[in-house]
């Protein structure tokens, strides 16, 4: 098994030093907002008025502002994924008022990282079944778009698998 450095403690910190970060969850770390961008790609032309193959979405003042958010927030999210590999998942960063350099307690990260990719796999498992069982009715998009809408979805069905995964990592880390 290949490691990375520790985020152990660092100077002036007591406390024991934690097992080193697995490689490979290093790198589910980094892979984790790579398949979110996809969609978030794949999603900004449709708010703006590109059918992208399908249906234009109709045109209202908060479509441009709410797909915007919407891919802000989905890449965000993503993000925070390298806080189970990354010390500011451990220790509370030292720039942050009256909590900053107080240790994390493992349920505050294991808890919500658990909830959200069961909540994303369970996306996963449903999106799965209405395209397996609605066929090409599952996909509005004309032939050549649908493939490439199945594909960058496809993609973020990652998502919650890799963010358990990267969970029961951080866990057996903060237990050990």
């Amino acid at each position: 098994m290949t490691t990375t450095n520790a985020p152990g403690p660092g100077p002036g910190t007591a406390g024991p030093a934690r097992p080193p970060v697995p490689a490979w969850a290093e790198r589910v770390a980094h892979a984790i907002p790579l398949v979110v961008l996809p969609v978030g790609v794949w999603r900004l032309p449709i708010g703006f008025g590109h059918g992208m193959g399908g249906e234009p979405m109709p045109s209202a003042w908060f479509s441009d502002p709410y797909v915007v958010g919407l891919t802000v927030l989905s890449e965000l999210l993503a993000l925070l994924g390298f806080g189970l590999v990354r010390r500011w998942g451990e220790i509370v960063p030292r720039w942050v008022p009256r909590l900053g350099g107080r240790r994390v307690p493992p349920a505050a990260v294991t808890v919500p990282a658990t909830l959200g990719g069961l909540a994303l796999t369970a996306i996963t498992v449903q999106w799965v079944y209405e395209a397996t069982t609605s066929g090409r009715d599952a996909w509005p998009y004309a032939p050549g778009w649908d493939l490439l809408a199945m594909t960058v979805s496809g993609l973020m069905s990652l998502w919650g698998p890799l963010l358990l995964a990267l969970t029961y990592a951080y866990h057996r880390r903060r237990r050990a």
